[in-house]
């Protein structure tokens, strides 16, 4: 009696979890979204690699961790599931069943509260692929986070990868090949090396999405082979596979609220708040180039005091300030960095004060060590402008990273066939 209800049950979960998948299926881009006002610092990252991205290869011993603080003052009953979504982060056409083994959604068990911190919250852990959910084929995921067993009541999403390497990429990263870019942008161009796989088509069946620093407002996404040789695919242009190299990481470190450090001016506590303001930024745009140590915009959250830091560091309200002599008229500033997630985001705009003649925007943020960068989101066209405040230098290090997809023959979806991260280091 007990498997047939076991068997009844699991039979019903899967209707439900295919019916809610394909009502998914629309043309929305599914992003890294912190959607519950009470959720905080939600990472995603290699098992025990903190500085890294998520992604990993498929049916391999490869983990993912996700953690995430819950300010609200009770326990919550969460779960999650995970989406198989297409190259442009659309989720795909596929039912759960087609890229699931085991259940479609389960139950995250492993929390602990915060430890003698001002700001209390409770720290959930995942790791994942669990051994009753597993991602059977490769491509763009997004792990969902509900609570209630709901899965309608999404509290975050967040974007991951299934690598299945059947291809290899090599890769030169310099100075750019027009005159006029040569002295503040970079090139990469590359070369798909596919084998003994058959790809009738390169120019539509592969698809490449080429990011700097592992930036969403500027990556390149439309890239199509310039030549096509017996095995190989050459992408070596000479301006649609360039970058603004930009300039080194600026960086605040909060990882003590026992000191100033070398960035913080200040440090404020109240009844129920911490405020760190740090020193005044200025404009780099004409700068000359100053190599310095960065993460490449990454952080990592660290108390100096603490034993764990997941649930010993403090919440911090963080008071950036840059120096401008007028309030922009054609564009907003936005600060960017990984803790971002890497995009345009209304909670990170600076605002203009005018008895300060400084753009100002006060976050809160996780004690720890963070990389930051000040972009110009052009009003005209959207589009962002790093060099308009950070200036750019062909001469600056930064990592690139290249994703191959292929579509083959009457499938629907996007398969992650081949990756590369590489780096320039022009010196």
């Amino acid at each position: 009696m007990k498997i047939y209800n076991f068997i009844n049950t699991l039979f019903f979960l899967m209707l439900i979890s295919n019916f809610t998948a394909s009502s998914q299926n629309n043309n929305s881009i599914l992003k890294n979204n912190l959607i519950d006002r009470n959720i905080h610092t939600a990472l995603l990252h290699k098992q025990d690699n903190p500085l890294s991205y998520p992604i990993i290869r498929l049916n391999s011993e490869e983990k993912l961790q996700l953690s995430f603080d819950d300010f609200n003052t009770d326990l919550r009953d969460y779960h999650y599931t995970i989406i198989h979504c297409n190259s442009d982060w659309t989720s795909s056409d596929l039912m759960q069943s087609e890229y699931i083994d085991g259940f479609f959604e389960n139950r995250i068990e492993n929390y602990e509260f915060s430890f003698n911190t001002l700001q209390k919250y409770t720290n959930y852990q995942l790791v994942f692929p669990e051994e009753y959910l597993q991602p059977t084929l490769s491509g763009n995921y997004i792990i969902s986070v509900f609570v209630n067993n709901n899965p309608e009541e999404i509290v975050l999403q967040k974007r991951f990868m299934i690598l299945d390497e059947k291809i290899s990429v090599s890769a030169n990263v310099k100075r750019a090949t027009i005159i006029e870019d040569r002295q503040y942008k970079q090139e990469v161009d590359f070369i798909i090396n596919h084998g003994n796989m058959d790809v009738a088509n390169p120019y539509s069946d592969i698809k490449v999405v080429l990011k700097q620093n592992n930036r969403e407002d500027n990556s390149i996404t439309n890239l199509k082979p310039l030549f096509v040789k017996q095995k190989q695919l050459i992408y070596d242009y000479e301006y649609e596979n360039s970058f603004e190299a930009g300039n080194e990481y600026r960086y605040f470190d909060s990882k003590s609220i026992r000191y100033q450090s070398e960035r913080i001016k200040d440090i404020t506590t109240n009844s129920n708040t911490i405020n760190v303001e740090l020193f005044s930024d200025i404009s780099r745009s004409f700068n000359e180039f100053i190599s310095l140590p960065d993460l490449n915009g990454n952080f990592l959250i660290n108390k100096q005091e603490a034993w764990n830091s997941e649930t010993e560091a403090e919440y911090v309200n963080v008071q950036f300030s840059l120096l401008e002599n007028r309030k922009l008229s054609y564009g907003e500033l936005y600060l960017i960095g990984r803790f971002t997630d890497w995009e345009i985001k209304d909670k990170y705009k600076l605002i203009w004060n005018e008895n300060t003649r400084k753009y100002e925007c006060n976050t809160l943020l996780k004690q720890g060590y963070y990389n930051y960068l000040y972009v110009l989101k052009d009003n005209s066209n959207n589009k962002t402008n790093l060099s308009f405040i950070e200036g750019s230098h062909y001469q600056c290090k930064n990592e690139y990273y290249i994703y191959i997809y292929f579509r083959d023959i009457g499938k629907t979806y996007d398969q992650l066939i081949g990756y590369l991260k590489t780096s320039s280091d022009l010196f």
